[in-house]
């Protein structure tokens, strides 16, 4: 017997820098925490949104998804403009369509595309500051534009993977990348990366580990080392959620 009611599919955008991340937390403005309050005032309903998955404290998104099932007949294009209204500036649904009620934000994912942003110049924009890492210290920028594609595959990503309650239930940590990639663009150094899904502070980490390369403490032998036996310790250090970008989920 299918489930009642409709399932709703949102494309979310947001400013992370003052949010707690995106999952509700107790005593914590949270992306996810705004947008059910918003929409509660808009349908009169409490309902639990669904994300693709969750973002951490000051990370940013300009293509989440999040589903959730509902009653209220109110249609999508509505629902859209009263949900804007109710939330606070930093937070956009871009997006609002009905979807098949077995769809799921996060179990029909496919992949994700994430980007990671370094400003290298001294000083950062004021206008930018909260939106990029501010690193100004010296770099080989073309190793680590070289070494980007040594993440390519399917490998055991436990090297990058930051500790997780759910380590206890033994879930695998192999993981699939299909795009793996580091641009300079002036002063900007940008690290984009896509794949059938990635572990806490997965990306944060590869782009760690990527500026140890850049430092000269890291060779390519050495990166391939660590997909090959993963060793946590031996990688580089989670950079600032501030630079991250979930740019798109893909079903």
């Amino acid at each position: 017997m299918p489930p009642e009611g409709r399932t709703i599919r949102l494309t979310i955008a947001y400013d992370g820098a003052d949010y707690a991340g995106w999952q509700v937390q107790p005593d914590e403005v949270t992306i996810q925490s705004e947008i059910e309050r918003a929409l509660y005032l808009a349908t009169k309903e409490r309902v639990t949104i669904h994300g693709s998955g969750r973002t951490d404290a000051g990370v940013h998104a300009l293509g989440q998804v999040a589903s959730f099932r509902t009653l209220n007949p109110i249609p999508v294009e509505n629902l859209q403009r009263a949900v804007n209204r109710l939330l606070p500036p930093a937070i956009r649904i871009v997006g609002v369509a009905e979807a098949p009620a077995e769809f799921h934000a996060r179990f029909s994912a496919r992949g994700k595309r994430y980007e990671y942003r370094i400003w290298r110049e001294l000083i950062c924009p004021p206008h930018l500051a909260r939106y990029v890492y501010t690193h100004p210290y010296p770099l080989d920028v073309p190793a680590m534009i070289a070494a980007a594609p040594l993440f390519l595959g399917e490998h055991d990503y436990s090297s990058f993977s930051a500790a997780d309650a759910k380590d206890a239930l033994g879930h695998s940590k192999v993981r699939r990348i299909w795009i793996s990639e580091m641009v300079e663009e002036g002063p900007l150094v940008i690290y984009r990366v896509e794949g059938s899904g990635f572990l806490k502070h997965m990306v944060r980490n590869l782009v760690g580990t990527l500026i140890e390369v850049g430092r000269g403490n890291l060779s390519a032998e050495g990166l391939l080392d660590l997909l090959a036996k993963p060793q946590r310790a031996r990688a580089g250090n989670t950079v600032p959620g501030r630079g991250l970008y979930l740019v798109r989920v893909d079903y």
